[in-house]
């Protein structure tokens, strides 16, 4: 039996995937993986995901330099979750997650009702994706 096979595939073909900073735990994003990106994944040793809108595999940090390697892959107790381990490589010492310029997608927080921007941009996404 493949271990490909042991993963809950959703209805649509996908994993729900959390992408957590190996050193300072901090979860980075959440994204999605086919069973060919799980695939990949395994076998580069960096984070390639299923891009829903861009319906294609997405090598992260293909366009902006800014790569995952993977330490190790966890699966939750229903085998419907992924969790990463990853390093975010990235140009320079900016470690960028977040197509935002951020170092973690999860940069706002709820304040008295509000949700409040509590991390600052790292780099100009315009000057990540050029």
């Amino acid at each position: 039996m493949n271990w490909l096979d042991d993963v809950k595939w959703g209805a649509d073909g996908l994993l729900p995937v959390i992408a957590q900073e190996y050193g300072s735990k901090d979860v980075l994003m959440f994204a999605f993986m086919n069973r060919e990106a799980l695939a990949r994944t395994a076998q580069l040793g960096q984070a390639v995901y299923w891009s829903r809108s861009r319906q294609r595999l997405w090598h992260k940090g293909e366009a902006s330099g800014h790569f995952q390697q993977v330490h190790e892959m966890r699966l939750d107790c229903d085998n419907d979750v992924l969790l990463l381990s990853v390093t975010q490589l990235g140009a320079g010492d900016t470690a960028i997650a977040c197509h935002t310029g951020r170092h973690s997608c999860f940069f706002r927080r709820l304040e008295n009702g509000l949700w409040t921007t509590v991390e600052p941009v790292l780099k100009d996404p315009l000057h990540i994706y050029e």
